[in-house]
């Protein structure tokens, strides 16, 4: 499912170069490494994350490559030398990558990516990872708020003009992944197959000589089940006009603006009292998921959300980091380091990660260790899978739009029930550390 014939090799930041080319002159770059990514915290407030991006990052993967043009750019602007230029020529990724399976729900500190590789070869996806992870995994943590105080009701993603072309892409894909219905974005239904969905904005309303002329050109087009955008002008009218024009057919209103809640309740009374009972009310402005949540009461249909979601909803982007955290010795061991500055310290050695869970299948920690993963109880859940094993993608299958879908859906149903709470408070479960080497 790839994106594009485009290399993604300079979709990177120039130390990463520089780090490759003074590893490559010391002996340095060809040690074994172990890299993981992982977020430090959550957003203030939040309760769980949302990972997303493996399936685009695998998809990136395989088209980390510098071909002539990239060359060019690169000894033209004197980035490295020619010994490096050499090494990346012919650069592919051949180690091996672990992760969290795409809509999986990730907590503090535990690793949700794992690159093993020598220095040379991981080094450089750094800031190809963070880029795609950290934005669409701060899109579905957005998406999945919105879709769990929503409900039943279906979510519809609109935010393409709120953002840039390609994040909007992007963005589409993540929030369908956390459980939005459609999307207004055309490229993400062809590249991911997203259903997309729209009707009209006002300036279609505006473009003909008065309401009714619209509606009557709108529902000839579209036929009696399209949506009508009714706050153009008088909401009351408009809605008399609709249900005149489309009958109780009439597929559903929207409304744009103003007080949401009064205006549902009194375009429901009328529409129920012109005959149109299963017309349904669409309601989009500026939403985010506590918006949603306070239109729980009013009798809405669906959610339009733009801004605030291709946003992350205050939060753009989740704020993960990739650290090396062990690399070979002087004697080819495996050995553990860590950064110890103030704040920003990490966790030495390869890690495992696993949900513990109650006999009754709720999540009650995020278990991350080192050394061989513990013996399974029954109740944990193992969360790194294989992505990539000498070079080759293995888990494209577990990245698919529909099985992200799914297991999102899975992940969130095994939470707390205070995962769903929208009010600040700590994470839905805790993020355990535990050294299986020393018990």
């Amino acid at each position: 499912m790839t994106e594009t014939a485009c290399s993604t090799a300079l979709l990177t930041d120039h130390y990463e170069l520089t780090m490759l080319e003074a590893a490559l002159r010391s002996g340095a770059a060809r040690r074994r490494c172990v890299f993981e990514v992982f977020a430090r915290r959550l957003p203030e407030g939040r309760r769980y994350g949302v990972l997303a991006g493996t399936g685009r990052l695998l998809d990136a993967l395989e088209r980390f490559r510098f071909g002539d043009a990239e060359m060019e750019r690169l000894r033209r602007a004197e980035v490295v030398g020619e010994a490096t230029l050499e090494f990346l020529s012919t650069y592919r990724f051949t180690g091996d990558i672990w992760g969290y399976a795409e809509g999986e729900c990730y907590f503090p500190g535990s690793p949700v990516l794992v690159v093993e590789s020598d220095f040379a070869h991981g080094v450089l996806l750094e800031t190809l990872v963070l880029s795609i992870l950290n934005h669409d995994s701060a899109v579905a943590s957005a998406a999945s708020r919105m879709t769990s105080a929503a409900g039943e009701r279906p979510c519809i993603e609109m935010g393409s003009r709120r953002t840039h072309e390609q994040a909007a892409v992007a963005s589409a894909r993540a929030a369908y992944i956390a459980g939005f219905a459609t999307t207004s974005n055309l490229e993400a239904g062809r590249r991911y197959g997203v259903p997309t969905a729209g009707t009209a904005a006002h300036a279609f309303t505006l473009l003909h000589d008065d309401e009714r002329e619209a509606f009557a050109a709108q529902i000839d087009a579209l036929g009696p089940g399209t949506t009508l955008l009714v706050d153009t002008y008088d909401v009351p009218r408009a809605v008399r006009t609709a249900v005149e024009l489309a009958g109780p057919r009439l597929g559903a209103v929207r409304l744009d603006s103003g007080d949401l809640i009064e205006q549902a309740h009194e375009v429901r009374r009328q529409l129920d009292e012109l005959g149109a009972r299963d017309t349904r009310i669409v309601v989009t402005s500026d939403l985010d998921e506590h918006a949603i949540a306070a239109l729980a009461a009013a009798p809405v249909d669906a959610y339009g959300v733009g801004t605030s979601l291709v946003t992350g909803s205050g939060a753009p982007t989740a704020g993960m980091v990739y650290k090396l955290v062990a690399r070979d010795d002087e004697n080819g061991r495996l050995v553990g380091v860590a950064k110890r500055s103030k704040d920003k310290q990490t966790v030495a050695g390869r890690k495992y990660a696993l949900r513990r869970r109650s006999a009754a299948g709720c999540a009650e920690a995020e278990v991350s260790g080192l050394g061989q993963v513990p013996v399974d109880d029954g109740d944990d859940r193992p969360l790194l899978v294989p992505l990539v094993q000498g070079g080759t993608t293995v888990g494209a299958e577990l990245c698919t739009i529909e099985a992200a879908r799914d297991r999102h859906r899975d992940s969130l149903a095994e939470l707390p029930a205070a995962a769903h709470r929208l009010q600040k408070g700590e994470p839905a479960i805790p993020t355990l550390f535990e050294d299986a080497l020393t018990g």
